[in-house]
């Protein structure tokens, strides 16, 4: 095998451990930690200076960040996922402004949402299938995020994910970004 093919093997296999460690979460415990990582992501200096932030609709069971993100008095996107894995960021329209979009996610309605330019955001937080304690992650394997994180100039990159998704290193090639921080249930790891 190449190292290339290597590579995609690592993440593959990562990718399914930590989507089967966030589901395999009970209910109860899901709830606590969801509960918690809104507490420590609320807590940080770059959310409390963020006056637009570009989130993402609890999916597949990901943490749901529902209990920051309403009536928190920011600008809150959601991603618009586009042809050859391409992004945007969405403010969804008060009425009528969701709809089901790629892969099934909740997702704003283009055509009665705001665009935000990706150098107009303050912080990203970024969905983990899995993390590591430097901050690399491994997503869903499209590189949607890798394309669009280094579009946003001004914005800090804080991954969420459950502690039962960390790894010891992640598998992350070159094109694989860098996060600022990864926010769990039980801390927050930074990148130095």
């Amino acid at each position: 095998m190449t190292t290339e093919e290597n590579l995609a093997c690592a993440k593959a296999a990562q990718r399914r451990q930590g989507i089967a460690a966030r589901r395999a979460l009970s209910p109860e415990a899901r709830q606590a930690a969801d509960a918690a990582i809104c507490a420590r992501a609320a807590a940080l200096p770059q959310w409390q200076k963020a006056g637009r932030v570009l989130a993402y609709a609890a999916f597949g069971g990901e943490p749901d960040l529902s209990a920051l993100l309403a009536g928190c008095g920011k600008q809150v996107a959601y991603p618009i996922c586009g042809e050859e894995c391409s992004m945007r960021a969405a403010c969804p329209a008060p009425v009528d402004g969701w709809t089901r979009g790629a892969y099934g996610i909740r997702t704003p309605v283009e055509a009665r949402a705001r665009i935000l330019p990706p150098e107009a955001l303050d912080l990203v937080l970024v969905p983990c299938t899995a993390f590591d304690a430097d901050c690399r992650r491994v997503g869903m394997g499209k590189g949607y995020y890798d394309r669009y994180l280094p579009r946003c100039t001004g914005a800090a990159w804080f991954g969420v994910a459950y502690e039962a998704q960390k790894v010891d290193a992640a598998a992350a090639g070159p094109l694989d970004v860098r996060l600022d921080g990864v926010i769990t249930e039980r801390g927050i790891y930074l990148w130095k």
